[in-house]
């Protein structure tokens, strides 16, 4: 009998700060509208920091420029509504973005970007998409840093390296 193996979900996330304010999407969610990073699913034949790069672009049209690694998150979230049980590892990046890219659309389900201060966020606890999102930005706000290479992608990661023994 296959042995089951949990799997958590890989996530990275974009902690974007300006002049005291956080860059958060507000996306339409299964639990409806909700606030938060920048973030998305790593995907194959990419290293996080290109995914969150990736994510940033895609969710808010701007270029985004990693400068530090801000965590490595676990969390489980079950939904309500079916019961599905999930985990996620988030990788949190913090750095700058620049200016929205014109013509550039938002990412199927993003309704838009906000600048919030950290008390606006806090206030707005209810409506993140998960507690990590406040969790990243007191991170960053404690001055929470660490080197980008503080995670390594091997180059496999972007050419599989092909055992000669399997077949």
């Amino acid at each position: 009998m296959p042995v089951s193996r949990w799997t958590p979900f890989v996530t990275v996330a974009a902690v974007v700060a300006h002049q005291g304010r956080y860059l958060l999407v507000e996306e339409h969610t299964a639990e409806g509208l909700r606030l938060n990073n920048p973030a998305g699913h790593l995907e194959p034949g990419e290293s996080p920091q290109q995914a969150v790069v990736r994510e940033a672009l895609e969710e808010t049209a701007r270029e985004f420029r990693p400068e530090a690694l801000v965590g490595v998150y676990l969390s489980r979230f079950v939904r309500a509504a079916d019961g599905r049980d999930r985990s996620y590892l988030r990788i949190a990046y913090c750095g700058g973005v620049g200016e929205p890219l014109p013509g550039r659309a938002l990412d199927q389900g993003i309704v838009g970007t906000v600048w919030l201060t950290p008390d606006e966020i806090r206030t707005e606890a209810a409506r993140l998409r998960s507690p990590l999102v406040q969790r990243c930005v007191e991170d960053h706000l404690a001055g929470r840093r660490l080197p980008l290479d503080t995670i390594h992608a091997d180059p496999s990661v972007f050419a599989p390296r092909v055992d000669p023994g399997l077949r």
